[in-house]
């Protein structure tokens, strides 16, 4: 029992640390796609020629494509729009965790690894050592997956907080 206890504590460190890593081309990615899904138009490869006489003012349907073809596209945007939602659940995760660390050192190494600063970077920053920031890192963590908020989302994968 231990051991799997063990197993499921390492497996949501990595999965956070992960976060940690991926933090800053998820809010590129999510500026993307809010643009896409939210703002803007999709491009019109498939608009035709103009038309006149009669066949200008008939009715036309979907412009050649099929139902199944118009299914695709709502799928797709079904699974971006769940993509954004992940994505922005994430963020707004690590964002809320901001300065809600031990001390202010953990604080503000937490800053720069979502900065995507390097150990060594953190470290020349801060005048420490590399082992030192690798070290409040893995105590960031341990505090991270302490948290409700992360616990939640690491486990079910969903954010009701959020929604």
């Amino acid at each position: 029992m231990a051991c799997r206890e063990l197993d499921q504590r390492n497996q949501m460190m990595d999965m956070a640390n992960q976060m940690i890593k991926d933090y800053g081309w998820m809010q590129s990615e999510i500026f993307r796609l809010q643009n896409r899904i939210y703002g803007g138009s999709l491009p019109m490869s498939t608009w035709g020629v103009a038309q006149y006489g009669i066949e200008a003012v008939m009715p036309k349907g979907s412009k050649g494509k099929s139902i199944d073809e118009l299914k695709n596209l709502d799928s797709l945007e079904n699974k971006r729009l769940a993509r954004l939602n992940r994505y922005e659940a994430e963020v707004y995760i690590l964002e809320s965790l901001a300065d809600s660390f031990q001390s202010e050192f953990q604080n503000i190494v937490y800053d720069c690894l979502l900065d995507r600063q390097t150990h060594r970077q953190i470290a020349a920053q801060l005048m420490t050592s590399k082992a030192q920031v690798q070290k409040c890192k893995k105590e960031i963590l341990e505090q991270m997956i302490q948290s409700e908020l992360i616990e939640t989302f690491l486990l079910f994968g969903e954010l009701d907080k959020f929604k």
